[in-house]
């Protein structure tokens, strides 16, 4: 377990508010004072519904790429690739919303998982989560009758200057994930600490992002790139800063870099089963990002506990004590942080015998020999499956990891070949 270093404030005493950091042991003096917390926000929201989509719907697709109206507004129609789960989407940047509708994997005519809703950072900032929330209903209305909430996903961004990464990030980040995330423009692969660096090492990736996932990159470099630094400064020039003891202290002549924590909704979702209110005993049970939003300091605290950078053996560096106990997520509401105990609940492999994955995996073999699929297509549709967790840990309890099963997968389909034939 890693343990803090001592924090003191300017006058030598011990502070839990102190930006001076001394390790117990080779009294090595850390000053985090330059250190400036701009702003902690939700940078993205994800609201997923479940329902049966309008019959009227679908006809605003009928011209990928037109402009159309809905909801009262006007709104960019079109097709999205398969990967993203959805077949259309609505889109209106102005107003800071992306409706990807109709899932792939359900009919049209059947209630299903149909609509995910996509909010960007400007709507976020300009509606309380009560209102950001109607509007999302608002809009799932318009697409779906018999709707039902399905779960939301979030992502937590800090940003911060008089700091930057240091240059052997990757091997003092301690993390737990089982997965990397290959990107294009990749110029590093870490593969033993499940990472990626890119860009010139102005950006680190830690996680799946069918899970949870830790960024850090140049939120100013990424910010032009994309033209959106006008914006941002003007969030990082309000007065009402982040850090109340820098009120104005945005430096335009330096870089900022963003530390962001991407959660799933699955995880989300482990988090709403697994949390208990401590008044009351009761699992949080939220489905909704308003509901959600109360607990979202403790989701910034259990992230940065997963993901661990470490000064030495044993030791936290200063700069994550400094973002974990002293950062809160900006929002317009009461953080029950402290009334929340914090807990995922995992679903494992263990509560059954697992012959339902034997079983799954020997059809799911048979119907790739049929469609001539091949064994690396197959294995990465697989990891994007929500069941993929019960599959995975199933096969690690054998003693298995996912290279380990990727052959397996691999050996089993070639053999259905050789003895059987492809489309057998």
């Amino acid at each position: 377990m890693a343990k803090d270093q001592i924090r003191l404030d300017n006058n030598g005493y011990e502070s839990p508010t102190g930006r001076l950091f001394v390790d117990r042991n080779t009294a090595r003096i850390t000053d985090l004072s330059k250190v400036r917390l701009l702003r902690c926000g939700v940078d993205t929201v994800r609201q997923l519904y479940k329902g049966l989509l309008r019959p009227e719907i679908l006809s605003l697709f009928d011209k990928p790429g037109a402009i159309v109206d809905f909801a009262g507004d006007r709104w960019h129609a079109g097709r999205v690739s398969r990967d993203s789960g959805y077949q259309y989407k609505l889109q209106n940047a102005d107003l800071g919303f992306v409706l990807l509708v109709k899932n792939f994997n359900a009919k049209v005519e059947n209630i299903g998982p149909h609509l995910k809703v996509e909010v960007s950072p400007h709507a976020i900032d300009s509606l309380s989560p009560e209102r950001l929330q109607a509007r999302l209903d608002h809009y799932a209305a318009q697409v779906l009758t018999n709707i039902e909430v399905n779960q939301c996903a979030v992502h937590l961004a800090l940003d911060l200057q008089g700091w930057t990464p240091p240059a052997d990030l990757v091997a003092r980040m301690h993390c737990r994930a089982r997965a990397h995330r290959d990107i294009s423009g990749i110029n590093e692969l870490h593969w033993a600490t499940k990472s990626s660096v890119y860009g010139r090492g102005e950006t680190s990736m830690f996680g799946s992002a069918n899970g949870l996932q830790l960024c850090i990159y140049n939120k100013t470099e990424q910010a032009k790139a994309t033209d959106k630094l006008d914006y941002w400064e003007s969030v990082w020039r309000r007065r009402d800063s982040f850090d109340e003891a820098d009120p104005d202290n945005y430096n335009p002549a330096q870089d900022v870099w963003r530390v962001e924590l991407r959660y799933h909704h699955s995880i989300v979702q482990q988090f709403a089963s697994g949390s208990v209110d401590l008044q009351s005993g009761q699992t949080i049970e939220t489905c909704t990002f308003a509901a959600f939003s109360q607990h979202l300091d403790g989701l910034w605290r259990y992230g940065l506990s997963q993901f661990k950078l470490i000064a030495r053996p044993g030791y936290f560096e200063p700069i994550w004590t400094l973002i974990r106990d002293d950062v809160r997520v900006d929002l317009p509401v009461d953080s029950l942080l402290d009334e929340t105990e914090y807990k995922r609940y995992h679903k494992t492999a263990r509560g059954f015998s697992g012959k339902n994955v034997e079983l799954f995996l020997g059809n799911f073999v048979s119907l790739l020999a049929r469609g001539r699929v091949g064994a690396r297509k197959a294995f990465y549709r697989l990891k994007d499956w929500e069941c993929w967790p019960v599959i995975r840990d199933h096969y690690a309890a054998k003693g298995m990891d996912e290279d380990a099963l990727y052959k397996h997968i691999k050996g089993i389909l070639e053999e259905r070949y050789v003895r059987w034939g492809r489309a057998v």
